[in-house]
C-alpha cells in the first residue's frame, strides 16, 4: 500500500488560497514538524482571515481537487460568521484540512503579520511564526491540557533557539498563558 504524504494537498491548497488572495498560515501538527520536531500528524491546520465572497470561490477550488472530495459551504458560512472553523476532506487521500477562520483581532493580525514562508517539496508555502505556534498551542493547552500540546510546546522551545521572548511574553500574558509559558522555559533551561 502506498503511503499517503500530506504535503502534496497541504501545497494544493496553500496554491488555491494564495490563488482567491485569502491570508493563510499553516498552524497545527505541520507547523510543528517544520519548527520542531518530526511527528505524524492525520490533517492540516490553516488559519484563514477571509469573506463571504470566499465561500463559493474555494468550495469550488477545492472541490475541482477530487470530484470524491467534501467540502461544505453551508458550513463554511457559519464558520465565517462564529470565527469558527470548517473542514475539507480530500477524495483522493482521505486527509482532512481544517480551516480556522480568524476573527481579524489584533493577534489574528499579528499571526498573519508574522507569517513566514518554508519551502516543501520546493514549494513556497506560509506557516505561522515558531513564536505564535507556541502562543496558540499554549491556549489549546490551557482549554485542556493535552499531554501532546505540552510536548509539541517543549519541542519548539527546545528546537527553536532564538525565540523572540519578548513577543512570546506580551501575549501570553494577554491570553493569561503566561504561568505555563515560564514552566516551559524555565525547563528548556
Amino acid at each position: 500500500m502506498e503511503e499517503i504524504d500530506p504535503r502534496h494537498l497541504l501545497i494544493r491548497v496553500a496554491q488555491i488560497l494564495e490563488q482567491l488572495d485569502i491570508p493563510y498560515a499553516i498552524t497545527g501538527g505541520m507547523a510543528v514538524f517544520v519548527w520542531a520536531r518530526p511527528r505524524f500528524t492525520a490533517d492540516i491546520d490553516i488559519i484563514v482571515l477571509m469573506e463571504q465572497r470566499h465561500v463559493a470561490l474555494l468550495a469550488e477550488a477545492l472541490q475541482a481537487l477530487n470530484e470524491a472530495s467534501y467540502i461544505d459551504t453551508a458550513m463554511m458560512r457559519r464558520a465565517l460568521e462564529r470565527h469558527g472553523e470548517f473542514n475539507f476532506i480530500d477524495g483522493a487521500t482521505g486527509v482532512k484540512v481544517d480551516f480556522f477562520v480568524m476573527e481579524g483581532t489584533p493577534f489574528d493580525r499579528s499571526q498573519l503579520d508574522r507569517r513566514m514562508l518554508q519551502h516543501i517539496l520546493g514549494h513556497r508555502v506560509y506557516f505561522v511564526s515558531p513564536e505564535d505556534l507556541i502562543l496558540s498551542k499554549l491556549l489549546w493547552f490551557q482549554s485542556g491540557e493535552s499531554a501532546k500540546q505540552y510536548e509539541d510546546l517543549a519541542s519548539i522551545v527546545r528546537m527553536q533557539p532564538k525565540l523572540d521572548w519578548k513577543y512570546l511574553r506580551r501575549w501570553a500574558t494577554i491570553h493569561k498563558t503566561f504561568a505555563i509559558l515560564d514552566s516551559l522555559k524555565k525547563q528548556s533551561g
